[in-house]
């Protein structure tokens, strides 16, 4: 039987746990169920995180824009958050590749060709490609969408079977519940308008999404006939749990 294929968008808040550095103990979580996964399922992975990886080692001078530090500081962090990935997978016996990609590359025929057959032949050979937007050309994801339209793009190229969207939630909860401060899980859902009423426009601590991003990158995902879950990242074992059925998770159905 041929592998079931899973996109995981993972967030800056899932990376960091909600700190301020990117969290070891989460990567090698990320790891070890990916290792336990591998006999059923192949992993591409969408990831945040290059910003709050340079913010551990270093404070730039600068007399730029806002945009220009963030571009500069995801220039700086992507290496060491590619090796954190690659030195923690790599003791489970995972191997890593990375893969930068901008908004562009999905508007050209050839380019968007080039993706997929990167990444088919990557994932053929046992490599699991960590995908992040080339933040030093382009800024949309630093300004909006903490990688989630990114991911969902990537999985509609790629037609895999389930996307993983890792929040710092149990997923989408109802509007009613929040206010109540009771924080109930909207557990699946078939029309998107219905969720865009339950959703606030905040946005996260240390990534730029919020509910709004990933109610976007659901519905780019189910014009492609793919199902996303959001799921709580913070937890340890989530996406095993999410999997067989034990967390509580928002499904938004293709």
């Amino acid at each position: 039987m041929a592998k079931k294929r899973i996109l995981l968008k993972i967030g800056s808040n899932t990376l960091t746990k909600e700190t301020n550095q990117i969290s070891r103990g989460k990567i090698e979580d990320i790891g070890r169920q990916i290792a336990k996964l591998k006999d059923d399922y192949e992993f591409i992975i969408v990831s945040s995180g290059a910003i709050a990886a340079a913010k551990q080692f270093v404070k730039l001078e600068h007399n730029g824009k806002e945009i220009n530090v963030k571009q500069a500081l995801a220039a700086i962090g992507q290496p060491h958050l590619m090796r954190i990935f690659q030195e923690n997978f790599r003791e489970l016996g995972l191997f890593t590749s990375q893969c930068l990609l901008s908004y562009s590359d999905f508007e050209k025929p050839e380019s968007q060709e080039n993706i997929k057959n990167t990444i088919n032949v990557l994932v053929a050979n046992n490599f699991i490609p960590i995908i992040n937007e080339n933040d030093t050309v382009a800024t949309d994801e630093i300004q909006f969408g903490d990688n989630d339209k990114l991911a969902a793009l990537t999985a509609a190229l790629l037609q895999v079977d389930l996307l993983l969207i890792a929040t710092n939630t149990n997923g989408i909860y109802t509007k009613k519940s929040i206010e109540n401060g009771t924080a109930e899980t909207i557990t699946a859902v078939s029309n998107i308008n219905d969720l865009k009423s339950e959703i606030s426009l905040e946005k996260s601590s240390h990534g730029t999404g919020g509910m709004h991003s990933k109610i976007q990158a659901a519905t780019i995902a189910q014009q492609a006939s793919i199902e996303t879950w959001v799921i709580n990242g913070l937890k340890d074992n989530f996406i095993v749990d999410a999997l067989k059925g034990v967390s509580s998770h928002t499904k938004i159905l293709k």
